[in-house]
């Protein structure tokens, strides 16, 4: 009977953390192996005969010693990588993390319920607000049901990441602060962050320890922008975080230096939920071209109505279109697809409208957090915005939307799709450069304890090879002129 119970009761989002395997360390053998393989479509004969040579020395010699030392090091850790990943990949970095580490991205519902269209923006953002915090509340309740690879149970640390957390800047090196906890943990935080023209307002997601509804969110941002509009613009102190790493962590240090006050709203904003960017920009989009709503102004877009160090800003567009930009370094962006994909089935589930109370209860309106600023927070200020626009000027991104055939067509051909993509863009190289292209893929570690990502090499010999009877157009074998015109 216990075991009949315990089967039927729902998973939890983090019950398999505790029994997820160890990181396993690779045998050197197979990392080299793996190395001569990516190495070998690039080089020469003379130029890959060189290279075994000094892998096999490396083998032999110092190659062994050090396998030895991260065969140690993963007998105390569940996760030998993980704090050597975050430290180099992310946490060392010194380059601003706008534009060269966060992601970013258009929201979903376009092609939906939600084309854009003026006066809806704090309509519809109420509800994707509303949507959002039932998402957050899912996994602080634990009822996300775990992911999986077929029955295998994926590691879940990184959905904690979502909410309620932010990386904080060190002169040397950054930290990441989380403040999420389950229901069983404690208590977490629930307030939000809304950024408008250079200001900063906050409010309880909660009233009575109940989520707020749409209406009573949208009374709340409406607040908000009505201010905004009627009042001078703010300092824009979140453009700082657009800044070069030591810069933005000196400029903290003085900004709190100045006023004890400041710290308290660094800390507000660092524990919120997620921020708000009410952006008064229309970007143009459609659901063939998202380039404008990802590149021009989701990833390039105004530096002081977005805080680039929390893990998610979710910007709404004064056309009621949507994008988000991201924090990269406490979760990858698997995390943001699962919770984009969760936000546009309800949208598509609900229409996009709300169809429950309209009451709005009594909840208190947004207040705004006002740093004391001097002319040296407001010269970084202007310096961090300067920097960040002239790197905004190196961008370039095409984003089209491929709506000729989808997933489903290239299962049907006993494909998948992942290898039809990265063949289709090996093929695209060839086709421009006449050689290889090298490229990396990232790939899955999630079922080990705290995996996050590895890289695959997907330009192998046999890609280079396939490639080649591809553009020869002497190749008569009939699979491949068929799987020839489907590519191109």
């Amino acid at each position: 009977m216990a075991n009949h119970l315990s089967e039927s009761l729902p998973e939890r989002t983090f019950q398999y953390q505790s029994s997820l395997p160890a990181l396993p360390v690779p045998t050197l053998e197979m990392s080299l192996s793996k190395y001569l393989d990516s190495v070998r479509p690039f080089a020469s004969d003379e130029e890959f005969k060189a290279t075994f040579d000094i892998v096999k020395k490396f083998q032999q010699g110092v190659g062994k010693d050090l396998h030895q030392k991260l065969q140690q090091r993963a007998r105390t850790k569940r996760n030998w990588l993980e704090e050597w990943w975050l430290d180099t990949a992310y946490l060392e970095i010194r380059t601003p993390s706008q534009l060269n580490v966060n992601f970013g991205g258009p929201a979903p519902y376009l092609e939906h319920c939600w084309p854009p269209a003026e006066g809806t923006s704090l309509q519809r953002a109420s509800i994707i607000t509303w949507h959002s915090l039932q998402y957050w509340n899912m996994i602080r309740t634990e009822r996300l049901p775990p992911q999986k690879a077929g029955k295998t149970a994926l590691d879940m640390e990184q959905f904690r990441m979502l909410f309620c957390t932010c990386k904080v800047p060190g002169v040397k090196k950054d930290t990441i602060r989380n403040y999420f906890k389950t229901e069983c943990e404690g208590p977490c935080p629930s307030h939000l962050v809304v950024l408008c023209r250079g200001r900063v307002f906050t409010f309880d997601g909660l009233c009575d320890g109940q989520i707020l509804t749409p209406p009573e969110i949208l009374r709340q941002l409406s607040y908000v922008k009505e201010r905004c509009e009627r009042e001078p613009e703010g300092d824009g102190v979140s453009a700082l975080t657009s800044e070069e790493r030591t810069r933005w962590a000196k400029a903290r240090e003085h900004l709190i230096s100045i006023d004890p006050h400041n710290k308290t709203i660094l800390e507000t904003i660092q524990s919120s939920l997620f921020v708000i960017s009410l952006d008064e920009t229309k970007p143009y989009s459609s659901p063939e071209n998202y380039t404008n709503v990802r590149a021009a102004q989701t990833l390039t877009g105004n530096p002081t109505i977005r805080w680039g160090d929390k893990s998610y800003n979710s910007i709404v567009f004064a056309d009621g279109t949507f994008g988000s930009t991201c924090d990269h370094a406490p979760y990858d962006a698997m995390v943001l697809v699962s919770f984009c994909w969760y936000l546009d089935q309800q949208v598509k589930a609900t229409e996009g409208k709300w169809k429950g109370s309209e009451v709005v209860r009594p909840v208190p309106p947004p207040e705004e957090q006002v740093f004391t600023v001097d002319e040296k927070v407001q010269s970084d200020i202007s310096h961090a915005k300067q920097q960040y626009l002239e790197s905004t000027r190196d961008l370039q991104v095409v984003c089209y939307a491929f709506t000729a055939f989808g997933k489903t067509a290239i299962k049907q051909r006993k494909l998948h799709p992942d290898t039809f993509i990265q063949l289709a863009m090996q093929l695209a190289f060839y086709r421009l450069h006449k050689k290889p292209g090298s490229c990396y893929e990232t790939a899955m570690t999630r079922k080990f304890y705290h995996g996050r990502t590895e890289t695959m090499r997907p330009c192998t010999k046999e890609a280079v090879d396939w490639c080649a009877v591809m553009m020869d157009p002497t190749s008569n074998v009939s699979v491949c002129y068929i799987n020839k015109v489907d590519l191109i």
